[in-house]
């Protein structure tokens, strides 16, 4: 299991309410690595945040681990 993977994980899981409805997938291509968050619709507003906010700051938190693991990888946050 991957470690990117697992910090969206723990991140989504700690933000939403029904974190049993947290799910993460990991596309990995060959330059780049696509996570994939899904969560319950419910939830769907605290992932994204206000103006988007929330799912920048995960992008950013995973940009600067994928650096630090010299990979390159893109968050999706499906509906």
């Amino acid at each position: 299991m991957s470690e990117l993977k697992d910090l969206i994980e723990y991140v989504s899981k700690h933000l939403v309410d029904m974190p049993d409805g947290v799910s993460v997938n990991e596309v990995v291509g060959e330059q780049t690595t696509v996570i994939e968050l899904k969560v319950d619709k419910s939830d769907l507003g605290k992932v994204i945040g206000k103006q988007g906010r929330t799912a920048r700051a995960l992008r950013t938190i995973l940009n600067a681990a994928s650096t630090k693991l010299k990979k390159r990888s893109v968050l999706e946050i499906i509906e």
